[in-house]
């Protein structure tokens, strides 16, 4: 075999991962908000984007056929208004501004007239309204104002100072007035009377060494800590095992005043300021919204509110290729136009691609919509990839992060993939959503005498067809956070 240096010519193909590709595959499982993110991003860096503001219908997909219309083409240019009559039915000139409040004015007060109108200027330096509500204080800040308002000593409020560096986010302060005491150099009585004011500061309840405490110091606020509630309190275990029996031997009561006692432990705090300084619930905004049609099918579009469009800039295109005189120029030029327009295609890709998928998942789920969870069918990604004739991946990206807007409620995507339960005697097969429903439903619907045990409900659903097994019924239960039978017969079995 001859050895030297030779030249070769082969042929091969490869898939590569362009900056393109990626970007396409990163919208694509982004919901709308991130996407207009970074759409807002790109419009300030790329000077041939422009925001396409016109008034236009969203884009919709039937519910038959499941497929949407592409939109308009991404490269159109908007056309300059200046000069443009008033519209039909806009106000006259000859009209009286003296009432109307005029925002964009100098102040935003009321337009001025020499009528009754006037003028409200207001100062500039004033935040939005929007500033002024999201000024929330904090937990320490909201007890450190209350402790310099009760405490008038300066070794107490010393004292309260520390309790307050020393307790946790959710209202615990594990430390024994002991320790502090021994720490500051103070009596260990005068730290348990200050822990002891700081129980009743708002929210009631913090700077308590254990769960008992916290409720305890609640019921003495609300004058409901008697004798029968403290014997419930130094059981608590036994209320967490559900054995109302030795509950009412304890405490001495009937079921009736058992009960009263259980519901006031409910309405109390076991965590007093961990909800303090939880952040805002989150507002979910969805991606595709759905309607019925008259003719009772469905119709699928995307929300016109989040959804980003954006348009080429052709003009200033073409007055900056001629204005470029360096190669530097005329390259950066190309770069962006080339970046624009691959974005410009990648928005209308994810549109239409989002668009088959969700309306493919609402032909299947047509008995949910119409009647609800327990006809929920089952349905994996291979089914709706081979029918919109893309991979699963890709649809496992669409359906990420994407709300759906129903008549039933919002709901994310992926909550309609489930997986399937057999049926019996190779029947039609069952949506676990839809079992879990159903197991549900039946411990509802269990009355003190017959409560159901997990066989039992086996049984039951084997007899409407489901075949699944007990461990498979115990996990379902045990993630729909239901007791077993053994802690339900408890406490549904309780004299009168």
């Amino acid at each position: 075999m001859a050895l030297g240096p030779r030249l070769d010519l082969r042929q091969s193909q490869s898939l590569v991962m362009t900056p393109q590709l990626r970007q396409a595959i990163k919208l694509l499982q982004s919901s709308n908000v991130e996407v207009t993110a970074f759409v807002e991003e790109e419009l300030e860096r790329n000077p041939l984007l422009e925001r396409d503001d016109r008034a236009e219908p969203a884009t919709r997909a039937d519910e038959r056929p499941p497929e949407a219309p592409a939109p308009e083409p991404a490269d159109t240019h908007a056309a300059a208004t200046s000069g443009e009559m008033p519209a039909e039915g806009a106000a006259p000139l000859d009209a009286d501004w003296g009432n109307v409040y005029d925002s964009d004015g100098p102040g935003g007060g009321f337009a001025e007239s020499g009528g009754r109108g006037g003028r409200a200027d207001f100062d500039d330096s004033l935040s939005d309204i929007e500033d002024l509500a999201d000024g929330r204080k904090s937990l320490r800040e909201h007890l450190g104002e209350q402790v310099r308002l009760t405490f008038g000593d300066a070794r107490e409020r010393l004292i309260a100072a520390q309790m307050l560096a020393l307790v946790d986010p959710a209202g615990r302060m594990t430390i024994t007035d002991c320790q502090i005491a021994n720490a500051m150099g103070c009596p260990e009585a005068q730290v348990a009377g200050v822990r002891a004011r700081l129980q009743r500061l708002d929210p009631v309840g913090m700077f308590c060494r254990d769960l008992r405490e916290c409720l305890a110091v609640q019921l003495a606020e609300l004058n409901r800590l008697d004798p029968c509630m403290e014997r419930l309190l130094d059981n608590l275990e036994m209320l967490a095992r559900r054995d109302l029996r030795g509950l009412m031997r304890v405490c001495e009561c009937d079921s009736e005043d058992l009960a009263d006692m259980i519901a006031e432990l409910k309405r109390l705090d076991p965590k007093p300021g961990a909800s303090f300084d939880a952040p805002p619930a989150m507002v979910v905004v969805p991606d595709v919204l759905m309607k019925r049609l008259p003719d009772d099918g469905w119709a699928v579009e995307l929300n016109p509110e989040t959804l980003p469009r954006v348009l080429i800039n052709r003009g200033f295109h073409a007055r900056a290729v001629v204005g470029a005189k360096t190669r530097d120029d005329k390259a950066f030029i190309a770069d962006r136009l080339q970046s624009a327009t691959w974005l410009v295609k990648s928005l209308e890709q994810r549109a239409n691609t989002i668009l088959k998928v969700s309306a493919e998942i609402v032909r299947r789920q047509d008995g949910f919509f119409r009647l609800g969870v327990a006809h929920l069918r089952p349905l994996i990604l291979r089914d709706v990839a081979e029918y919109v004739a893309m991979h699963e991946s890709t649809v496992s990206r669409v359906t990420a992060n994407k709300y759906i807007a129903t008549p039933r409620g919002t709901f994310e995507l992926k909550y309609f993939f489930t997986t399937a339960i057999a049926g019996t005697l190779g029947g039609e097969s069952h949506s676990a959503e839809a079992v879990r429903f159903r197991i549900r439903e039946m411990i509802g619907a269990e009355s003190s005498e017959d409560v159901l045990s997990d066989d039992a409900i086996v049984e039951r659903l084997r007899k409407e067809g489901v075949d699944i097994a007990r461990r498979t019924v115990a996990k379902y239960r045990e993630a729909l956070r239901i007791p077993s039978s053994v802690q339900r017969k408890r406490e549904k079995a309780v004299p009168a």
